[in-house]
Formats: C-alpha cells, sequence, structure tokens
C-alpha cells in the first residue's frame, strides 16, 4: 500500500469544499476499464488514485508553472495550433512563454504519458501511482469547455462563476443518475491525436454552455437563478436547484458525454503507457523512497490546502 496522506487531503474533506468530486469520480472508474493485468494493482490503490487525482488542483497557486498544465486558451492561439501537436514544434513556432501564457494542457498530457511510460519501465510503485492520478486530472481537465477559453468562467461575457457551476454543481447534483459504462481501456496508436481531438471536442461545446446559461438566467432572473445552501457549517449562496435542473436539461447530457469521455480517455492512456512499456508485471514492483522533489511537492500542496481551509469560501 502507498503512503497514506494525513486527514487535510483526505477525499471526505475536499469534496464537499472545493467540488473536487469529479475528478475523484473519474479517476475511480477509469480504474474499471483496465484488463485483469491492471486491474488488480490499480484497485489495491484506488483510494490513492483518487485522492491524488486533486494534487494539481492544490499546487495550482503554489508552483510556478503549474496553472498552464490546466488549460488552452484556444482562441488566443487561431488555427494555426492544430498543426502544433506536439511541444518542439509548438516552442519553435510560439515560444514557450506564449505557451505558458496560454495553456499547455494537451501538450502537457503528453509529456506525462512519456513519464508514465517510463515509470512502468522502471517498475517504480511510487511514480506509477503519482503519475497515473495526476494524468487522470489533466485529461479530464482537457474535456472541459471552460479549460479550452481565456473567458475560463464566463468573467467576459458578466457571467461569473460558470466555471465550479458546470464542472462541480452539476455533477454533484446528477452524476448518480450517469450511465458510466464506457467499455474497455483500449491502445492508442497516436496517443497526440487522441488529446488533441480531446479539445477540440471539448471547445465546440462551448457556446452551448455559455449561450444556455445565458439565456435561462435572462429567463428567470436573479432571484430564481441563486439559492442559499448550508455547506461545511457555512451559509453559501449558490445556483438554485431549479435553475441546475432546468440548465442541465438543456445542455442535454453534456456533462455526462464529457465525464464518460475523461473516464475513457484515462483508462485508454493508462493501458496504452503500460503496453508502451512492454506490459510488465505489475504484481512485481519496486517501491522506491520519496525523490526531495516529491517531498518538496507534498509539502506545497499540503501548506496550499491549510491556506485555503482557513480562507474557505465558494468557489469564484
Amino acid at each position: 500500500m502507498l503512503w497514506q496522506r494525513p486527514v487535510w487531503q483526505s477525499p471526505l474533506w475536499q469534496r464537499p469544499l472545493w467540488g473536487f468530486y469529479a475528478h475523484q469520480r473519474i479517476n475511480r472508474l477509469a480504474i474499471f476499464t483496465l484488463p485483469p493485468e491492471m486491474i488488480s494493482f490499480y484497485k489495491k490503490h484506488l483510494l490513492y488514485l483518487m485522492d491524488a487525482s486533486t494534487s494539481p488542483d492544490q499546487r495550482r497557486y503554489a508552483v510556478v508553472g503549474e496553472a498552464p498544465r490546466h488549460y488552452i486558451d484556444l482562441e488566443m492561439y487561431g488555427d494555426s495550433v492544430w498543426a502544433k501537436p506536439f511541444w518542439k514544434d509548438a516552442v519553435a513556432f510560439y515560444g514557450e512563454d506564449s505557451l505558458n501564457a496560454h495553456g499547455i494542457v494537451p501538450w502537457h498530457v503528453q509529456r506525462m504519458r512519456f513519464q508514465l511510460t517510463e515509470a512502468f519501465r522502471e517498475k517504480d510503485t511510487r511514480r506509477i501511482l503519482r503519475l497515473s492520478a495526476e494524468m487522470g486530472h489533466y485529461i479530464a481537465d482537457a474535456h472541459v469547455p471552460l479549460h479550452t477559453t481565456r473567458n475560463y468562467n464566463g468573467q467576459l461575457t458578466n457571467q461569473r462563476g460558470i466555471h465550479a457551476f458546470w464542472e462541480s454543481r452539476l455533477p454533484e447534483l446528477y452524476a448518480s443518475q450517469y450511465d458510466f459504462f464506457v467499455g474497455p481501456a483500449e491502445f492508442l496508436s497516436a496517443p497526440h491525436r487522441r488529446i488533441w481531438a480531446t479539445v477540440q471536442q471539448a471547445h465546440a461545446c462551448l457556446d452551448s454552455v455559455l449561450n444556455f446559461e445565458q439565456s435561462l438566467t435572462e429567463t428567470v432572473g436573479a432571484t430564481g437563478k441563486y439559492s442559499f445552501e448550508e455547506r461545511n457549517g457555512q451559509t453559501i449562496k449558490t445556483y438554485s436547484r431549479e435553475f441546475s435542473e432546468r440548465y442541465h436539461a438543456m445542455l442535454n447530457r453534456q456533462v455526462e458525454r464529457q465525464m464518460r469521455a475523461s473516464v475513457k480517455t484515462v483508462g485508454d492512456f493508462w493501458f496504452t503507457c503500460w503496453v508502451e512499456a512492454g506490459q510488465p508485471d505489475l504484481a512485481k514492483l519496486t517501491k522506491k523512497p520519496p525523490t526531495e522533489q516529491e517531498k518538496k511537492d507534498e509539502e506545497t500542496e499540503k501548506k496550499s490546502w491549510l491556506k485555503r481551509l482557513f480562507q474557505a469560501r465558494p468557489e469564484d
């Protein structure tokens, strides 16, 4: 069993405060797409893979260079971005500073693919689990329409708060109704094409995400849009259940489709890395001690979590 996180990092603390429910559920469900040679190992560490799925968000505001890994502002790149699927070509064309300014999630997923494949080759339990968990986070982010635009929280269209509404509030309310049977994981012969197709498809959902919310707001007004609920001992203002239900219906199972696609893509990438590494026997792995960088990352996550805990508030 991998090391256990202290209580401040447990899923039960994280989910009600910060809406990490979807990330944790996607990683959990992806495990059950894996073949028998992998599933026993991944199921053994299911709680860790769920828990650590949120680590990138805990580092996002504390580690330089972390934030751009979660998104890509496609409109800032223009159509030329589709011809630059590989990091080396993108850096040569845009420059690394521009890339980090406008988001790098599809390139970062590819980087993590190589890292996870190497961890499988080295049969390193700790790195396999950490990289699997965090890769799941970034892949899931790439499926969120609002992670593909500079208008990421509706701040440019007077819809501030829509990001957490789509990504957290709706899954927490309705995911229990979703069908998450996505079939077995499959080998990806061209992983770079898959992650870029994922981003493109998510971006195609953006008009519906924004326009439907705007239209419904005009219909019901502010009094019907929001309500007050008790959460973690606090009274918070949030999107009302009636507004959420109507918006969810207008989206016509869009959130479900994107979560299903996330589960399948995460499983496919995990499986592909294992196959590319030569299908090592996961019952015969080594447990290496954490590197200095891993220790540093853990301490950073702890400090970030405690800071946000004592400044607890609903997501913007």
